[in-house]
């Protein structure tokens, strides 16, 4: 499914942000990616979509090769990855509808099929209702229902998810992540980088913990092991 053989990522200003991460995450798993800030959590996720590539190692994602990846062809892999951000990063002046419609038309999927699964999957998260709207209109909560209904639609493989209650109340977190434990029922794989301790210590996924490029643990049923 997606692994990491010997990584590492410098940038430009000489920033290592990766150092020799090696890692497995097989089918239907649900991990947890915890550490401080500055960790470097958010470029580990980012180079299993090819946000970012490898300055060196291997990185293989449902058969894709990251690091020989040309960029013609990032589209086919992502085809197959979900992607769910704090900031919710909706198009502010399309409704719900029309945001999660978006994933599937850059795909040049029919109307009529892109008609079907975007109504599905609105009403999957709870917002038959509220397909009309814009995200201004929306709750925070909401607005990340309609991410999570994005990253959805497809039927991708793996979900890949940073911060995703990073800016929401405690009880609305909750709510987004029984969405995310259903949608890993459904045999959905789920990376996802968090600080929120309580979810992590309440929900005992695996939990892969990053301090300074490396990971220095790895827990089949971890917590969340920071104070912050």
């Amino acid at each position: 499914m997606i692994e990491m053989h010997d990584v590492w990522k410098e940038y430009p200003n000489g920033t290592v942000a990766l150092s020799g991460i090696s890692v497995k995450v097989k089918k239907g798993e649900f991990i947890y990616v915890v550490g401080p800030s500055g960790a470097g959590k958010s470029t580990f996720i980012k180079l299993m979509y090819r946000e970012e590539r490898p300055t060196k190692g291997h990185i293989f994602v449902n058969g894709f090769n990251i690091e020989r990846l040309k960029d013609r062809k990032v589209p086919y892999l992502r085809r197959n990855i979900g992607v769910v951000f704090q900031d919710f990063k909706l198009l502010h002046k399309l409704t719900a509808y029309e945001n999660v419609a978006f994933a599937l038309e850059v795909l040049s999927v029919p109307q009529r099929q892109i008609r079907r699964r975007v109504r599905d999957v609105l009403e999957w998260v709870g917002l038959g209702d509220k397909a009309d709207m814009l995200p201004s209109q929306l709750s925070g909560g909401e607005q990340q229902r309609i991410a999570v209904a994005r990253a959805l639609v497809n039927n991708p493989a793996v979900i890949i998810a940073d911060e995703p209650t990073g800016n929401l109340d405690p009880d609305t977190s909750w709510g987004i992540m029984k969405l995310f434990q259903r949608i890993n029922d459904r045999g959905t794989t789920i990376v996802m980088a968090t600080h929120n301790k309580d979810i992590v210590n309440t929900m005992r996924k695996r939990v892969i913990a990053i301090e300074n490029g490396r990971i220095v643990r790895d827990e089949p049923r971890g917590t969340y092991g920071y104070d912050d």
